[in-house]
């Protein structure tokens, strides 16, 4: 039977008709599709702040975002040239870092605000874009108390 399951550690064991297979799933990299590298470097690097790694002559550039490698680069097929999925940065204070990023020049859409709330935490997002229309979130899990 073809399947998937969590073992007790948190792996994926897959079931293929071979037998099963514990694959545990770490994100490594990122790709983010831009359509100037330069001026991409800029943003992310000057304007977020993030650990800049190094520039590929290719046309790529890369950064340490706790240990999952952020690739910006322009696409390299024509069917590559789409928006890409949300990525969400995790911070510690919300307020802090919208001020901090508003002051760096970032446009915002929205302020922070509540995204959900259960018994021992609150949820609080925000959202903006690069210069490539790319939406990026700030999320911050707010212990109650």
């Amino acid at each position: 039977m073809v399947g998937s399951e969590r073992d007790r550690g948190g792996s994926v064991k897959i079931e293929t008709p071979a037998g099963s297979v514990a694959m545990d799933w770490t994100i490594g990299q990122i790709a983010l599709p831009v359509r100037d590298v330069e001026r991409a470097l800029f943003f992310y690097r000057d304007m977020l702040g993030m650990k800049y790694l190094f520039s590929a002559p290719s046309g790529m550039a890369f950064f340490d975002c706790n240990g999952v490698r952020l690739m910006l680069s322009g696409p390299e097929r024509p069917e590559f040239t789409h928006s890409s999925s949300i990525i969400y940065f995790t911070v510690e204070d919300i307020e802090a870092s919208y001020a901090t990023l508003r002051e760096r020049g970032v446009h915002f859409f929205d302020k922070p605000h509540i995204i959900e709330e259960t018994d021992g935490y609150v949820v609080w997002m925000a959202f903006f874009s690069d210069y490539d229309r790319n939406v990026l979130g700030l999320t911050s899990e707010v212990p109650k108390g």
